[in-house]
Parts: C-alpha cells; structure tokens; sequence
C-alpha cells in the first residue's frame, strides 16, 4: 500500500503516449522551486487545514484529520494552509486499487507513470506494482515508467531495472553547494543513477530546470553537455523552464525563466554536440 497524492487517468507530458500517472507522497529533496510542494511533507495531523476548509470535508476525529471526497470541492486551501507541505487529501491505495484504475482505463492508455513526491521512496510498492502489471495479460501493452530525482543508491535501481521500461531522471545542479542550496541534499547520487541508467539503457529522458541566475549559468550548462556526451549520443535532454505555479516561500519572488533564456541554453547544448534537446512546446502568456 502506499500514500497516493493524485492521479492522472490520461497525461500525454510524462512519458511516452497517453500514460496513467500515479503521484506519491513524499519527497528526500527540498527544492525551493516545487511546483507541488505539497507532495513533499507526511501529514502530522496539526489540523491547520481543516480550519480553512470551506466545504467541511476535512475534519479532525481524535488525533487525525480525516478527507471526505463527497463534499470536498477541490479548492486547494489545505494544501496553501500545511505547515508541513504536505495533503491532508492523500488516499492510501493498494497494488489491486491500482490495477482496477488501469484495467479500466486500458484501451486508452499506453503506459504507466509513477511520479511524487519522489517515487522510489516507496521502492517496495513500486517492485509489488510492476510486478503485478507484468502478470496480467490485459495491461501487456502499458510501458512502465518512473518519474525521479535520481537520489537512489544503486542497489535500489537493480531491483527494479529489470521491471521498468524507463527512467524520466532529473538532475537539479551540477555545482556541488548551488545543488544543496536548491534542494536541500548533494547531487552525487543523482548524477551516480544518471550514468547507471544510461549504461542500463534505461534513462529514457534526463531533465534539467533552468533557474534565472542559478542553474542557466555557462557552467551549469556546460556541465550538461559534459554529462550528455558521457551518457551517449542517444541520450534525450529536455530542458525545462522555472515558472512560479506553485511555487512557495522566497523562490515565489524569484524572476521566471524567460522562452528566449531556454533557446539560448538549447542553442549553447547543440552546438556542443548535443542532438536531442528539448524545450517546452507551450509557454504562458
């Protein structure tokens, strides 16, 4: 069983196709950019947001907050409100809740997506799930995914390599301190799980935000081609852009990362040799 965020019954941005994703609780990183912060936390049950709940669907019953869908109206206040960034609105589903999800959206999917949070904190669940959509014939066609961080040892991803169709790895920072002042942890194994993957043929896709001022630095992104060609000339990059949706605390007030900083930084990576780089299809107005 594991602490479920939300999920997506149809996503065609993570990962190939039209793919069910699944959003687990729980982050190791701290980033001071999340764009769902309050995947981040485990409820403490403090009851801030059942005081800002305007439909009564959360309530405290002995010492813990408890989330009615019937009336919840989806407004989000609860998550503004938790001191923990967490969500008083997570469901606890089992490896069988999950299979009725995809067997009943199967005929339009093409894979399965486990984000977070950070999804290999819950390696267990993740091995147990797997497992299960391997063994049954109607949901043979879904590619299974994982959406990551990449802070996982490397005796962690052997057991589940042979499970998963493909990585979607992030890497945050390449200079050592600018990575802990962004995430709140070292970018060792991150980088460590980028080359494991990539020597797996399991890194599907390796991700880097551009920060204004931080990670579009020449030598941030001069590191990146480094690590591309390390990782070979097949290995997909895309290039995604800071934005303030979601965003809390002082990063909230950090400038946006502009259409034409992005293309820059992609002009920069391809002429270093980079041939698959990606940037966002859709920029808001």
């Amino acid at each position: 069983m594991a602490a479920v965020s939300k999920f997506l019954t149809w996503s065609v941005v993570d990962g190939p196709g039209n793919r069910f994703v699944l959003f687990l609780q729980g982050c190791n990183y701290r980033c001071v950019t999340c764009h769902n912060p309050h995947t981040i936390g485990v409820c403490s049950d403090c009851g801030a947001c059942v005081a800002v709940c305007p439909s009564g669907a959360l309530t405290k019953t002995g010492r813990k907050v408890v989330h009615d869908p019937g009336p919840c109206i989806a407004c989000d206040s609860c998550l503004a409100a938790c001191p923990t960034r967490a969500n008083p609105m997570v469901r606890r589903m089992t490896v069988a809740d999950v299979l009725a999800l995809l067997r009943r959206n199967a005929p339009f999917l093409n894979g399965l997506t486990v984000s977070g949070g950070e999804a290999t904190l819950h390696l267990d669940f993740l091995i147990d799930l797997f497992t299960a959509v391997r063994a049954a014939p109607e949901l043979a066609h879904l590619t299974l995914f994982i959406d990551s961080n990449g802070h996982l040892p490397a005796e962690g991803w052997q057991r589940i390599l042979a499970l998963t169709d493909g990585v979607m790895l992030d890497v945050k920072a390449f200079e050592p301190e600018r990575h802990r002042r962004l995430t709140g942890v070292g970018n060792d194994l991150s980088l460590a799980s980028a080359k494991l993957l990539a020597e797996a043929g399991k890194l599907y896709e390796l991700r880097f935000l551009l920060i204004p001022g931080e990670t579009d630095r020449p030598e941030e992104i001069a590191a990146l081609a480094d690590l591309a060609h390390e990782l070979g000339p097949e290995t997909r990059l895309r290039l995604n852009a800071f934005q303030h949706h979601g965003v809390r605390g002082p990063a909230a007030g950090w400038p946006a990362m502009p259409r034409d900083g992005v293309e820059a930084a992609a002009a920069v990576l391809r002429a270093a040799g980079v041939a698959d780089v990606a940037v966002p299809s859709v920029w808001l107005p």
